[in-house]
């Protein structure tokens, strides 16, 4: 099973969540430098530039969070990362 990852903006009434795992990193990086360049979406270079690092830090994050954080009773539940 993959862990995804989720990034989310509100902007007024507008809502952007990107839902996707490690090894699709860098096509959802793409993804809000390509609505940061579309001046028909909401999503600004600041607001692009916040969610590319984000988005390196889940990853990082990942890398160095043990499998031991699991505490629910379920085996296969795991805690949401943000």
């Amino acid at each position: 099973m993959h862990d995804l990852n989720v990034l989310a903006l509100f902007k007024g009434a507008e809502r952007y969540i990107f839902v996707y795992d490690d090894a699709s990193r860098d096509e959802v990086i793409s993804a809000v430098r390509n609505a940061a360049a579309d001046p028909n979406v909401a999503i600004n270079w600041f607001d692009a530039a916040v969610l590319t690092e984000r988005a390196k830090l889940q990853t990082a994050a990942a890398a160095v969070e043990p499998d031991s954080l699991n505490t629910g009773d379920a085996a296969d539940e795991e805690p949401a990362r943000f």
